[in-house]
Parts: C-alpha cells; sequence; structure tokens
C-alpha cells in the first residue's frame, strides 16, 4: 500500500494541473480559444523542444536502443491495425474507424508519459522516454495519416501529405534530435538552455489546457460515456496488460521495459483530438475518450508503477 501511495505522489502533481485549468474554466475564466492557443503553442514550439531535449541526452555509447525503437514500433503498428478488425466485428461506420486508427495507438506519451516517467525512475529515463515519443510521433505522422487519409472521403493527395509531414515540426524536432545525437554535434550552451527552458514549460501548458478542455467539456449521454469507458479501459489496461505478457520475458533492459509498458498505458492525449477535428472525424467520441481516460490514469498509472517496481 505503501508503494502505491509514493507511485501516486509521483504523479499527483501532474493532475493537479489538471485539475487548476478545471477549476480556471468552471470559473469562466477560460475558454476553447484558451485551448487553441495553448496547444498550438505546444504542438508548434513546447513539444518540438522537449523531443529534442530528451534525444539529445542519448549517449551513442551508452546503451542500445535498436530492440526499443523496433519493440515500439511494432506496437504502435498493431494498435493502428487493430481499428480495422475492430470496426469489422463492431460495424462501426467509416469516420469510427479511422478515429479508431488514433484512439488505439497514440497514448499522451510525451506530455504526460515524459514527466511521468521522469517522476517515477528519474532523469535517467528521459533519453528511454524521447526516443518512445519519437517513435511514437514518427508512426503517427506518417503511417497513421496515410491510413486515414486512404479510408477517407477525399482522393489521397500523396504530395500535399509528403509536404504536410516533413513541415510537421514534431517531425522536425525528431529528425532533428537524431541528426544531433548520430553526428555528436555538440551544441552551445545558451541554445541547449533555451531549448530546455521552452521543454520545460510545455508539460504544465498542456496538462493545464487539458484541465480547461475537461472543464469546458459537455455531458452527453450515458451511453457514449460508457463507449468512451470501454476504449478508455482497453488503451490502458487491455493492450498494454497483453504487451507486458509478450515482452516480460524477452529479456529487454529492465528501464526500457518499465518505460515502454508505462507509455503504453498513459491516457489518449488532445493531440489525437486536434488531428480528429483536422479530419472530420468521431471528434465527439475521441474527446469523451480523452476525459474518460485521463480521469481513471489518475488509479491506473500508479497502479501500473507499483506493479513494474
Amino acid at each position: 500500500m505503501g508503494t502505491l501511495v509514493i507511485a501516486a505522489e509521483s504523479v499527483a502533481p501532474l493532475f493537479l494541473a489538471i485539475f487548476a485549468g478545471i477549476i480556471f474554466s468552471r470559473t469562466k475564466s477560460g475558454s476553447e480559444n484558451w485551448v487553441d492557443i495553448l496547444n498550438k503553442y505546444a504542438l508548434r514550439i513546447g513539444l518540438p523542444a522537449l523531443v529534442i531535449a530528451s534525444l539529445i541526452r542519448i549517449e551513442p555509447d551508452g546503451g542500445t536502443y535498436f530492440r526499443l525503437i523496433v519493440v515500439n514500433s511494432v506496437y504502435f503498428v498493431a494498435c493502428m491495425l487493430l481499428a480495422f478488425p475492430i470496426a469489422w466485428i463492431f460495424r462501426f461506420p467509416k469516420r469510427v474507424k479511422q478515429a479508431l486508427i488514433l484512439i488505439l495507438s497514440y497514448g499522451n506519451v510525451a506530455y504526460l508519459g515524459i514527466p511521468v516517467l521522469r517522476n517515477a525512475y528519474g532523469e535517467t529515463s528521459v533519453p528511454v522516454a524521447g526516443i518512445i515519443s519519437a517513435v511514437y510521433i514518427f508512426w503517427l505522422l506518417t503511417l497513421g495519416i496515410t491510413m486515414i487519409e486512404i479510408n477517407g472521403e477525399n482522393r489521397l493527395n500523396l504530395k500535399q501529405m509528403l509536404l504536410n509531414v516533413i513541415g510537421n515540426p514534431l517531425m522536425l524536432s525528431v529528425f532533428a534530435g537524431i541528426a544531433i545525437v548520430f553526428f555528436e554535434i555538440k551544441l552551445p550552451k545558451v541554445v541547449t538552455d533555451t531549448i530546455q527552458l521552452f521543454a520545460g514549460s510545455v508539460t504544465a501548458v498542456v496538462l493545464f489546457s487539458l484541465g480547461i478542455f475537461l472543464g469546458l467539456h459537455r455531458a452527453g449521454n450515458l451511453k457514449d460515456w460508457l463507449k468512451a469507458l470501454a476504449f478508455s479501459l482497453i488503451i490502458m489496461l487491455v493492450l498494454p496488460s497483453l504487451f507486458y505478457l509478450f515482452l516480460r520475458n524477452s529479456g529487454m533492459d529492465s528501464m526500457q521495459f518499465k518505460a515502454t509498458i508505462l507509455e503504453s498505458a498513459m491516457p489518449l492525449g488532445l493531440t489525437p483530438y486536434a488531428l480528429a477535428i483536422q479530419y472530420k472525424l468521431e471528434a465527439h467520441l475521441v474527446s469523451r475518450i480523452v476525459v474518460v481516460s485521463t480521469l481513471l490514469a489518475i488509479v491506473i498509472v500508479p497502479i501500473w508503477m507499483v506493479w513494474l517496481g
């Protein structure tokens, strides 16, 4: 019980930031404009800085990350592909099937996952968390977007899609961080300090924004919330548990194993919601899963932390 309390205390500040955003919105101090502005800052500046700051801490000769990259890539792609049999079995319409590509695969691995791992396992976990976040971002913005586009109503514009992916700040941050590590580029201290400054801001900004979003969210009907609860349990308990069983005897490095499983159990973040809005998918379903899974994370994430040790 004591271990569970310690685990809960390590993530409590993160959820208090979310709660502050809820209070802020409930007092009519915040609006949807706040969410939009804060998320644009996070997606275009804060998160790219966080990804770079995490990746540049990797020691080129400090460990082997090939298995970490492959394992998380396989898991991410497998979760995306699950959208098709699930949609077929339950006869979901096309827009729900497209949304499931996002829902089943992309947890809040950066905004929430990196600080959770840092609080749980210390600064040594940050490079590993950065690599996992980079893997998720890469597959989301390449294969994920391609699958959504192919299954959409409009004709696939491959050239425009490639331009959008290449020019995306998140993708650029992944490439920049990898290049810095691979070529052993020594950045001036003033540059790294600036990157760290922006990276340090993004967690509070996004969690506060998520709180505003939750506070402004309409209740809806019970059936919709039960569906959101079911999907939340799938992405935070069922799929990570299967992943855990698959990897537990793989001989994977202990820190990488713990980080991989814990990141796979993160709640759904706002990035899938933003993409659902952009591609006119089932945004209401996605938003409710964001709400439910984030609230469940207050309990589920500490339980995973205790289980993993």
